[in-house]
């Protein structure tokens, strides 16, 4: 299916109503073909303000949630950013448009495998994928300039805190269960982190290990 000139008005327009007023991410967003990152018979809904399933019984995020959270995320051209939770490849594909690298990671091989075919066939070589245990982050490339996690912990993880640059964000849904969740943006300061709480959200669970697929 095309994305097509009046699909791509609806689906900007959909986003504007939903709060989202950053150009840049808008224009990123607008760059993203959600359908490249959408199979089978949900596909047909790509370009719906709502969650879609895919492998691995994981989802694909509402896109006004990605849009709102890389908003959130205040990135800028010079940034290195982490990803925490690959999915489709959806999320990390916004951010390569909006910051100098992105590492993404997700407990999934299966997931990491076809999220790297989609980065490759759209030409994204600002995107490094891993399958990792992203609770633990990705030590080997810290510190970095902004974390963006699109699992659900009960607290912000010790591990992605200490990952974080002086002056970095980090954004992530922080709640005890799957109904009851905040997005929260988080600021390093050289004294400490600053906690702001944005909106409700639902996100699945932030679990450790690798899954179990092959």
């Amino acid at each position: 299916m095309t994305y097509d000139a009046e699909r791509k008005m609806q689906f900007l327009f959909a986003l504007r109503s939903r709060g989202l007023t950053d150009s840049r991410v808008l224009n990123a967003m607008e760059k993203v073909d959600r359908g490249a990152f959408v199979r089978g018979i949900f596909a047909e809904r790509a370009y719906d303000d709502m969650p879609l399933p895919i492998a691995c019984g994981q989802t694909i995020s509402q896109p006004s949630v990605v849009g709102l959270m890389t908003q959130a995320l205040d990135v800028r051209p010079r940034d290195k950013v982490l990803e925490i939770g690959t999915g489709s490849g959806y999320q990390a594909a916004i951010l390569s448009h909006l910051a100098r690298r992105v590492y993404t990671v997700d407990r999934h091989k299966r997931l990491v495998r076809e999220a790297r075919l989609v980065f490759e066939s759209l030409g994204l070589n600002n995107v490094t994928a891993f399958a990792a245990d992203g609770s633990h982050g990705l030590p080997e490339q810290a510190p970095f300039d902004r974390i963006l996690v699109t699992a659900a912990a009960e607290d912000p993880p010790g591990p992605l805190l200490a990952e974080l640059r002086v002056g970095g964000i980090m954004v992530l849904p922080v709640g005890q269960s799957d109904t009851v969740q905040s997005l929260i943006k988080v600021t390093r300061h050289e004294t400490g982190f600053d906690y702001q709480e944005l909106r409700p959200v639902r996100f699945v669970p932030l679990l450790e290990g690798l899954g179990q697929d092959g």
